[in-house]
């Protein structure tokens, strides 16, 4: 799918409560206005994060909802690309994306919130192999199977593109084969597994799936640790930055921590809690993107 396909209309999630209990105030509101409230709120989701754990899902979304008063729907894609072309098309009204995707399109999106881990608002990437490999830097990786996560992902590529470059090096000059697993707890596993000889992977995922599934991690072993950049942030459309479900959500994240579902949330993700808006935290990330095209 090119960069702006526009992927399958959403479906609305109306509840038969909540539906009834618009229709009853049609009289009441202007057709505009029970068109504002019946329409739900759409966040977008993919699977680069931690998003499969089921639990997680629905409190989220029953924490946006109750804090919007409105339906919330939680939007799943699998790569970046799709999630990118939702937002660009204004088909959702705002995602948790990555920082590569945001350099690239800065001039129309904008941020919403930045998610806080361990009291900063940026996060690292890794560079992991099996924990039975003999490798203990970069170059002993050359000729292997690299494992990526996501082509518009910062932690899961561009980093670890970037790295290549300043060697004067691309990934298939410098690796036998890459592959993307959509998904950095995929790229553990296939590292674990032995389908790759290393991977480039989120540090904050894998030190997340080193507390909840530490069999997993173990079997893996990192040799390289990027420096600091910003943490994969939420985003909407430049155009509907000032719109109400916009505003909502930003409003909900950014209080999450003084409500009992959303401390729960958080508590899940192991963050501290989201932040307001920074935008010098992706500078970083956009030098990186630059000079890797300049070598192309």
């Amino acid at each position: 799918m090119s960069r702006h396909a526009l992927p399958e209309e959403l479906p609305p999630r109306t509840s038969r409560r909540r539906f009834l209990g618009a229709a009853a105030g049609v009289l009441l509101a202007s057709p505009a206005a029970v068109a504002r409230v019946a329409a739900p709120a759409t966040f977008g989701l993919t699977p680069v994060f931690l998003d499969s754990d089921l639990e997680l899902l629905t409190v989220l979304e029953q924490y946006l909802s109750e804090s919007l008063g409105r339906d919330v729907a939680l939007v799943k894609r699998r790569t970046y690309q799709e999630m990118t072309a939702l937002l660009l098309s204004g088909q959702i009204d705002a995602a948790w994306i990555c920082g590569f995707p945001y350099v690239q399109y800065r001039e129309r999106l904008s941020l919403v919130a930045i998610p806080i881990h361990h009291g900063q608002g940026r996060y690292q990437s890794y560079i992991v192999v099996n924990a039975n490999d003999p490798a203990r830097s970069v170059e002993d990786l050359r000729g292997k199977i690299h494992a990526f996560s996501d082509p518009d992902s910062n932690s899961g590529f561009l980093v670890t593109r970037h790295l290549l470059a300043t060697m004067g090096e691309s990934p298939a000059s410098f690796f036998s084969r890459t592959f993307y697993t959509y998904g950095h707890r995929n790229v553990i596993r296939a590292v674990a597994a032995g389908l790759a000889h290393s991977g480039s992977v989120d540090g904050y995922v894998w030190e997340v799936v080193a507390e909840i599934d530490p069999d997993l991690t173990r079997q893996t072993r990192v040799i390289r640790k990027s420096e600091w950049l910003g943490f994969p942030p939420v985003a909407c459309n430049r155009n509907y930055e000032s719109s109400a479900n916009v505003r909502g959500l930003g409003h909900a994240l950014l209080s999450m921590s003084d409500h009992p579902l959303g401390r729960r949330v958080l508590a899940m993700l192991r963050l501290d809690r989201f932040g307001a808006p920074d935008d010098a935290l992706f500078d970083g990330i956009a030098a990186k993107y630059d000079f890797v095209r300049k070598q192309v």
